[in-house]
């Protein structure tokens, strides 16, 4: 099988993109720069330079294209979780619920 040993449903593409993170929670509603590393047909994985987001926390995220032939990406999604990644930032995983 390809050397495919995760036990997700589907696979993830690594992108390292810049996007944007409309954070929308109960202390405030900000935009944070971000790194898209990987995403897949329901998630995605972001680096942060946060030391943490709250798990539940609704965000859109937002890939901007530099090819005309691949449209931008917008989606509204939910934080599943938060691992530190060095003193100023965070690995976030976020469920995708919806594509705009």
């Amino acid at each position: 099988m390809l050397g495919y040993d995760d036990k997700r449903n589907f696979f993830r593409m690594m992108v390292n993109s810049p996007c944007q993170l409309q954070v929308n929670d109960e202390e405030s509603s900000r935009t944070l720069h971000a790194v898209c590393k990987d995403i897949s047909a329901t998630g995605m994985s972001l680096e942060v330079a946060e030391t943490s987001v709250e798990v539940g926390t609704h965000v859109e995220v937002s890939i901007d294209s530099n090819s005309s032939q691949i449209p931008s990406l917008s989606a509204m999604a939910t934080v599943v979780r938060c691992v530190p990644e060095s003193e100023n930032s965070c690995i976030i995983g976020v469920e995708i619920s919806e594509m705009k």
